[in-house]
Formats: structure tokens, C-alpha cells, sequence
């Protein structure tokens, strides 16, 4: 059989074929169970120089960022610890709770030194039992406010936490992404040179480096965004530097039903505690006009109409918390289902790759093929990406529903 070229020529076309193969897709599989590589790399910004095609093509393809000696180590629970201690919203809870405890004194001490020989009308009695009841619970919905408080700067650092967790996956994906294109690129040029690829051909994958560079480029902008968007919840110099390790949720069932869910957050949530202790100074109120007055009278009326209002008060909020958490609960089984999903298309994406650059080997497919494929398999990188994180984030939203 006469080749139609020589064998010089027909040399670096089997090249480029080996290398084309070579590139695979087969590295880039992750686990939801162990996080991936690339979320236990450095939270230092990406460098700062713009991404060229030569540069990163120069990368060694690890997922590990490059890190600088000053980055301090940061986990999950030390992103917690930091938030409780630095986050300034919490701070000023904690300052305005110690203010409405302190103004509360002033008056719960001039009711407790009433005589008890003074408290022979309604309004003496009001001025002391209810007052001093008013005290106390001013006092515990102090305190539930800064507990209330709290809660959400845990579930905020988490979110900021993960959040940059996924921009650094993002990062080190579109890198992989821009290596693939170059290395397509690299395949078309000497396709063209032997004659056995049109002008086309490369124009297209230039085309393919284009956009990797471009979606790279946004990437490592979203790195930096994510690392100043941490720092600023945590209440930390924006500038700060950090050495993220990866913390994600394991992916398995929910251990409870629903109905245990939200049986155990009708009993922990602050929500609940709250309206329990209007009703309970409420009835203190028609208690006192039925021991000092009337209850038929038109004070004792509005006391019992009080009553009622705290009890479909209490109702409507155990409601409400029922269908938060019926919410979390449903949203997390989908999203740990989704992880599975979006890894098998991913994986299809993956083999799809490979198979349209064995046919383009061979003559069967063109160049836009090839970039065609490589863009849904970053595509579908990414979704998985983003099931990760939708999962880690509906883990953390289901245990503060639950008043965790």
C-alpha cells in the first residue's frame, strides 16, 4: 500500500495521535466522600499575572496551588472557631444583649424591693410579679438572641468556607480544561503541516484555547473573590492568606425520618423557647387579675385574648420550623442524589472525550468535534463541582434547621 506521504511526515502525525491520548480524562475523576485534590490546595490567590497558554501548559497538572509561607492553615471547624471570635455582627449581639440586661436591672430591682403590704392592688401586684417576670425573660431572650446569632455565623463561615472550597476546584478544572485545548491545538498545527488538516482545523482550536484561557482568567478572579468574601465574614484582614484543607461531608442517607427531624427541632430551636415564654407570662397576667380584679372586666378580657394570641403564636411557628425542616430534609436527599448523577454524566462526558479524539486520529471527526467534546466535559466537571458543594451546604442548612 502507497502512503500518500513520507515517513518523516507520517512520524509526527502518530506523535500528536500519542499525545492526544495521552492528555486523557481519566485523572480527572473525584470522590464526594474525600473531597478533591483541588480543594485541599492553597487558599493564596491564584498569580496574580494573566494565564497564558505556554504557562500553563508548563504545569505539572497536580492540583496543588503554589503557597506562600506566611498562609496559615485553615479547617471547617477553625473557620467556625475564627467567625465566633472576630465576626463583628456577633460581637455587637453579644454588646446590645449586655446593654438590654443592664437597663433591665434598673427595673426589675425597684419591683423586687416592693413590700409585700404594698401589693394589695392589681397594678402593685402587675408592677412586681410581671415585672420581674418581664425581667427574667428579657434576660433569656437576651441570651437566645446571641445563641440565635451565633447559629447563623456558623452556618455563614461554613457557607464562605465552602464556597471558596469550590472556586479553588473551579480553578484547578479550567487549568486542566486549558491543557486539553492546547494540546488539541498542538495536534491540529501538525495535522496542517503534513497537509492532512485544513487552515480550519487550527482556527478552531485556537478558537478551543480562546475560551479555556477566558473561562481560566474568570476563574482565578473567583478565587480571589471567594478568599476576601471569607475574610471579611471572619472579620480577618481581607488580604489574609490562607492554606485551606478540604472538609467535605460525607455523602450517606439521612439517619432520621422527617418526622424525627422535626420533632427534635420543635424541642431545640430558640424560635420555639421564645413564644413558650410570652405564653407563660401571658397566663401570668390572667392569673394575677383573677387573684387581684375580674376576669370579666375589660382588662382581664384583653389578658385572656393574650393568651389565645400566644397560643396560635406558639402554633404558627411550630409550623413554620416544620416546614424549614421538611425543606432542608428534602433538599439534602436531592442534592446527595444529584452527586451521583452528575458523576456519571461526568464520566460519560469524560469517555465521550476520549473516543472523539481516537476518532479524530483516525480521520473521522474534525476539529470542532474534539472542542465540542472538551467543552461539555468541562461542562460537566463543573456540575459536579457544584453538586459537591450543594450537597456541603445542604448538610450544614439541615443541622441548623434542626437547631444544631
Amino acid at each position: 500500500m502507497n502512503f500518500p506521504y513520507s515517513s518523516k511526515k507520517w512520524m509526527t502525525i502518530s506523535l500528536a495521535a500519542v499525545l492526544t491520548t495521552a492528555i486523557g480524562a481519566g485523572t480527572l475523576t473525584a470522590s464526594a466522600n474525600t473531597g478533591s485534590e483541588a480543594a485541599k490546595t492553597t487558599a493564596t490567590a491564584p498569580a496574580q499575572t494573566p494565564a497564558t497558554p505556554d504557562k500553563v501548559a508548563a504545569q505539572t497538572g497536580t492540583t496543588t496551588a503554589p503557597a506562600t509561607n506566611a498562609a496559615e492553615e485553615l479547617t471547617l471547624e477553625k473557620a467556625i472557631e475564627q467567625a465566633l471570635k472576630t465576626n463583628v455582627t456577633l460581637e455587637n449581639a453579644k454588646i446590645d444583649a449586655k446593654n438590654a440586661d443592664l437597663n433591665q436591672a434598673l427595673s426589675y430591682k425597684t419591683n423586687a424591693d416592693m413590700p409585700e403590704e404594698m401589693r394589695d392592688t392589681l397594678d402593685a401586684a402587675k408592677a412586681k410579679q410581671v415585672g420581674n417576670a418581664q425581667g427574667e425573660l428579657t434576660k433569656k431572650l437576651n441570651a437566645l438572641a446571641v445563641n440565635a446569632t451565633e447559629s447563623k455565623i456558623k452556618l455563614g463561615a461554613q457557607n464562605a468556607f465552602y464556597n471558596l472550597i469550590f472556586a479553588q476546584d473551579d480553578y484547578q478544572l479550567k487549568k486542566q480544561s486549558l491543557q486539553r485545548a492546547e494540546q488539541q491545538l498542538k495536534v491540529a498545527k501538525a495535522a496542517f503541516d503534513v497537509g492532512t488538516k485544513a487552515k480550519t482545523d487550527v482556527l478552531q482550536a485556537e478558537m478551543g484555547v480562546a475560551g479555556a484561557q477566558a473561562a481560566l482568567t474568570q476563574a482565578e478572579n473567583s478565587v480571589q473573590v471567594a478568599i476576601m468574601d471569607l475574610n471579611d465574614f471572619l472579620g480577618v484582614d481581607l488580604t489574609k492568606k490562607w492554606n485551606v484543607k478540604s472538609s467535605n461531608k460525607q455523602t450517606a442517607p439521612v439517619s432520621m425520618t422527617m418526622e424525627q427531624a422535626q420533632a427534635q427541632a420543635l424541642t431545640k430551636r430558640v424560635e420555639m423557647t421564645k413564644v413558650q415564654e410570652e405564653l407563660n407570662l401571658a397566663e401570668l397576667n390572667v392569673k394575677l387579675i383573677n387573684e387581684y380584679s375580674f376576669l370579666s372586666t375589660m382588662p382581664g378580657k384583653i389578658a385572656r385574648n393574650n393568651v389565645e394570641k400566644a397560643q396560635k403564636t406558639i402554633e404558627e411557628q411550630k409550623r413554620t420550623i416544620s416546614k424549614e425542616v421538611a425543606q432542608a430534609y428534602l433538599n439534602l436527599d436531592a442534592a446527595r442524589q444529584s452527586i451521583d448523577f452528575q458523576k456519571k454524566a461526568k464520566d460519560s462526558a469524560a469517555e465521550s472525550y476520549r473516543l472523539t479524539n481516537l476518532r479524530f486520529e483516525n480521520g473521522l471527526a474534525t476539529t470542532l468535534e474534539v472542542v465540542q467534546a472538551e467543552e461539555e466535559l468541562s461542562s460537566r466537571e463543573n456540575q459536579y463541582q457544584k453538586a459537591i458543594l450543594s450537597y456541603n451546604l445542604a448538610v450544614v442548612n439541615f443541622e441548623t434547621s434542626l437547631g444544631n
